[in-house]
C-alpha cells in the first residue's frame, strides 16, 4: 500500500469512525467529520507538533476544535494518535485518552466522549467548546499568552516557546458576534501564531447559509488585517499542506484559511443538505456512504492494519522528537536561568511563587474611606509585582475599574510589546471574557475588568470558565446604584444572583478596603474555581478592626463581625458590600435602645457554603430567627438565610437616574429601615 493509501485509508477512518458513533447513539453530527476529515488529518498528521504520548508538554502546538458539534473528528484523531490520558495532578495514567470502547459509547453518560469537547473530561482537550464562537475567542488568549511567554522566557539560543494555536471553525463561529470581536482584536495584535481553519460548507441548521449570511467573510478579515488563504477543495491535501505552511511563514498577522468543503461528503442524499448537519445518517444510508468510500458496508468501529502505525509514524515520531529536543533544551536552560526555569514550573502547576502576598496592602481605620475599586487598584499592583505571570487588563475603563498597573515596567500588550502587563481589550467584554480564558488555559494569571452590568456581556465565557474550572478573575466595578446619574441601565440589580447562580463560580462583594485585600488573599489561592470580585464606586468607610472582627473572615464567605454588648443577639443584620456600613450604623442606633444585634458580613455564599455546618450555624444561629438582609440588588436568594421569619431590603425594580443619596433614600437602603425593620420584626413600638 503506498503512503498516498495510507493517506486516504486514515481520512476514510476518521468519518467511518464518527459515522458509526453517531448512528449508534443516535445522536449526533455526522456531516463536518465526513467532509474535514482530510484538513484534521493533515493537520494533525503532518504539521502539528504535538507528543501524543504527553499531552500537556509546555511547548505544545495547541488545538481547539471551535464548532465542538463535530467531536467525533476530534475523538476519532485523539484515538488514532494514541493520545494519552493525564489526570488533574499531572500524573500519566498509562492509558488512552479515548479508547475504541469510548468511541463506541459516544455521548453516553461518563464516556470520554461526550458530546462536545470538555476541558478537564479528555486528555488533549485544550478548551470545552460548543458555544459557537467561543472556541475562536478563546484561541486568540491561548495566542496572547504565547506572545507573553515567548517575551518574557526566550533567551539568546533558547526558544522555550515558540507553538502555534490551529483553530477549526464553521459558518456558526464565522457568525457569532464574539467572534468578530475576537478575530479585530487579534489582527490589531498582530498574532501571527495564531491560525483559523475555517470550514466553509455553507450550512447550518435551517439550510444553506445564504438564508441569513452572505457576506464576504474574506473581505472581513483583510479589514481585520488578517492574511486570508484559500483551499479550493477540502479532499485536495497538497493545497491544505501549502496553505498551512503559508501560516507558518508568515509574520505579524493572524491567518484564516477558508476551505471549501462538502458537508456530509460521499453521502449520496445527504450531502450539502441540512439533513448531514446534526442527525445520525441512517443505517441504509451508512451503507450507502460507505459503499463510496470503498470500506466495508457492514463493518462498525473499523481501524484497519496500518492506520495506528500510519499516525505513530507521522505526528508520533514528530511529536516525540519536538519533544524531547525541548527538554533537553529546558534542561540546559534550567541551569543558565534558575529563576525563569522555577517560574515555568509553578505556572504549569497552577501553584504562586513564594512571599506572592507579603507586600498586600492593610488599610487603616477611616469613616471617610476609600472606594472599592481604588482599594483593589492597590491590591492588584501588589500581586503582579510579586507574581510575574498575573497580568490583565479592563474592556476600555481601566481608569474607572482602577486596573491599571503601573509600577515601573509593567508596560502594556501590544503587538511591538508583548512582555507588556497591561492589557487593552477594547469595548469587547464578551470576547475580553473568553480571551482571559485562553489565557488562563495557558497557566498565566489572568484578569479582565468592566462595569459590573456589562458582566452580561461576559456572562457566556464567565459561564464556561466555571464549566472548565479555570482560575480566571473578573473585577466588576460600579457594583451597585453609586453612577446614580447614569440610570437603570447602568445599574446593576440581577447581576449578582445571576452569578451566584453559576455552579463552580466564586462571587466575592467585599465592604472595605481591607476585606477587598482579603478577597484577593483568597482568589489568589483557588486553583480550580473562577473568581468575580464586585466593587464599589463610592468611597466607603474603612472599619477599626480592633473594634471589628478581622476581615480574614472573609476567607469562609460570611463571619461575625460584631456582636452587641449586654447578652446574646436578639437579631442578626446580614449585608455585603457597599450595604455593611448600613447595618453598622444601624446597630449602634439598635443599641441605643437597648436591642442586641449581630453584625454578619457576607461578601461570597459560596464560600460560606463550603464551609462545614458547624460554622455556619455558629455565624447564623438556627435558634435566631429575626433576621434582615440588606443588598442593593435582587432579593431573590437571601430567603436562605433570613428564612421564612426574616425580611429582605433589597431591589425590586430596576433603578433610576438622580444622585446617589437620593437613590438611597427613595429605595429605602438607609440605616433608618433597618432599625425600623428591626424592631418590626421583634416587636418593639
Amino acid at each position: 500500500m503506498t503512503n498516498a493509501d495510507l493517506d486516504q485509508l486514515a481520512i476514510n477512518t476518521i468519518r467511518t469512525l464518527s459515522i458509526d458513533a453517531v448512528q449508534q447513539a443516535k445522536s449526533g453530527h455526522p456531516g463536518t467529520p465526513m467532509g474535514f476529515a482530510p484538513v484534521m488529518y493533515t493537520l494533525w498528521n503532518r504539521v502539528m507538533n504535538f507528543d501524543p504520548k504527553d499531552p500537556i508538554w509546555p511547548n505544545r502546538d495547541r488545538f481547539i476544535l471551535s464548532n465542538g458539534h463535530a467531536s467525533m473528528l476530534l475523538w476519532s484523531v485523539l484515538h488514532l494518535t494514541g493520545t494519552q490520558a493525564v489526570n488533574a495532578n499531572y500524573e500519566q495514567l498509562g492509558e488512552p485518552a479515548v479508547t475504541l470502547d469510548a468511541i463506541r459509547h459516544f455521548r453516553t453518560l461518563n464516556s470520554k466522549t461526550p458530546g462536545h469537547p470538555e476541558y478537564h473530561w479528555v486528555s488533549g482537550v485544550e478548551t470545552t467548546t460548543g458555544p459557537l464562537g467561543q472556541g475562536i475567542a478563546t484561541s486568540v488568549g491561548m495566542a496572547i499568552a504565547k506572545k507573553w511567554l515567548a517575551a518574557r522566557y526566550n533567551q539568546p539560543d533558547f526558544t522555550i516557546f515558540d507553538y502555534n494555536i490551529y483553530t477549526v471553525c464553521g459558518d456558526g463561529c464565522m457568525m457569532e458576534g464574539v467572534g468578530a470581536e475576537a478575530a479585530s482584536l487579534a489582527g490589531h495584535l498582530g498574532l501571527d501564531d495564531l491560525c483559523w481553519i475555517y470550514d466553509s460548507n455553507h450550512i447550518t441548521i435551517e439550510g444553506n447559509t445564504r438564508l441569513a449570511f452572505t457576506e464576504d467573510v474574506a473581505a472581513r478579515f483583510l479589514a481585520y488585517h488578517w492574511n486570508v488563504l484559500h483551499v479550493s477543495d477540502a479532499n485536495d491535501l497538497a493545497q491544505i499542506g501549502d496553505a498551512l505552511a503559508t501560516f507558518r511563514k508568515t509574520k505579524g498577522q493572524p491567518t484564516l484559511i477558508i476551505v471549501a468543503s462538502h458537508i456530509g461528503y460521499g453521502s449520496p442524499h445527504r450531502v450539502d443538505t441540512a439533513a448531514a448537519h446534526g442527525e445520525p445518517l441512517g443505517e441504509d444510508e451508512v451503507k450507502l456512504v460507505k459503499r463510496a468510500y470503498g470500506w466495508p458496508e457492514d463493518a462498525q468501529f473499523l481501524v484497519s492494519g496500518g492506520v495506528y502505525e500510519q499516525f505513530n509514524a507521522g505526528i508520533g515520531a514528530r511529536g516525540a522528537a519536538a519533544r524531547a529536543n525541548w527538554e533537553r533544551l529546558f534542561s540546559v536552560y534550567r541551569e543558565q536561568f534558575p529563576e525563569l526555569a522555577t517560574e515555568v514550573d509553578q505556572m504549569q502547576r497552577r501553584e504562586l511563587p513564594a512571599g506572592w502576598d507579603q507586600d498586600l496592602p492593610t488599610f487603616a481605620a477611616d469613616p471617610k474611606g476609600i472606594a472599592g475599586r481604588d482599594a483593589s487598584g492597590k491590591v492588584l499592583n501588589a500581586l503582579a509585582q510579586r507574581i510575574p505571570w498575573f497580568m490583565g487588563g479592563s474592556a476600555d475603563l481601566a481608569p474607572s475599574n482602577r486596573t491599571a498597573l503601573k509600577f515601573d515596567g509593567a508596560g502594556d500588550f501590544q503587538a511591538a510589546t508583548p512582555g507588556g502587563r497591561n492589557f487593552h481589550f477594547g469595548v469587547r467584554e464578551h470576547a475580553m471574557a473568553a480571551i482571559v480564558n485562553g489565557m488562563s488555559l495557558s497557566k498565566l494569571r489572568p484578569f479582565g475588568a468592566t462595569f459590573f452590568i456589562f458582566s452580561d456581556y461576559a456572562r457566556p465565557a464567565i459561564r464556561l470558565s466555571a464549566l472548565m474550572e479555570l482560575p480566571t478573575i473578573m473585577v466588576f466595578t460600579h457594583d451597585a446604584m453609586s453612577n446614580g446619574e447614569d440610570g437603570p441601565t447602568h445599574q446593576p440589580v440581577e447581576q449578582l444572583i445571576s452569578l451566584r447562580a453559576v455552579p463552580g463560580l466564586i462571587v466575592m462583594r467585599p465592604g472595605d478596603a481591607n476585606e477587598v485585600t482579603e478577597a484577593y488573599r483568597t482568589i489568589l489561592q483557588l486553583r480550580h474555581e473562577p473568581a468575580v470580585i464586585t466593587l464599589s464606586r463610592h468611597a466607603l468607610p474603612t472599619f477599626d478592626r480592633s473594634k471589628y472582627a478581622s476581615a480574614a473572615g472573609v476567607a469562609q464567605g460570611a463571619y461575625i463581625m460584631a456582636d452587641a454588648p449586654g447578652g446574646p443577639p436578639e437579631i442578626i443584620l446580614i449585608a455585603s458590600g457597599s450595604e455593611l456600613t448600613l447595618i453598622v450604623d444601624a446597630q449602634q442606633t439598635l443599641a441605643q435602645q437597648g436591642i442586641r444585634a449581630r453584625i454578619v458580613s457576607m461578601p461570597s455564599w459560596e464560600l460560606f457554603e463550603h464551609q462545614p455546618a458547624t460554622y455556619r450555624d455558629s455565624v447564623l444561629p438556627p435558634s435566631i430567627t429575626a433576621r434582615i438582609a440588606v443588598e442593593q440588588a435582587s432579593v431573590l436568594g437571601w430567603d436562605r438565610y433570613v428564612g421564612p421569619a426574616g425580611r429582605v431590603i433589597g431591589m425590586k425594580t430596576f433603578g433610576a437616574s438622580a444622585p446617589l443619596k437620593e437613590l438611597q433614600k427613595h429605595f429605602g437602603f438607609e440605616p433608618e429601615r433597618v432599625v425600623a425593620s428591626a424592631k418590626e420584626l421583634l416587636g418593639r413600638s
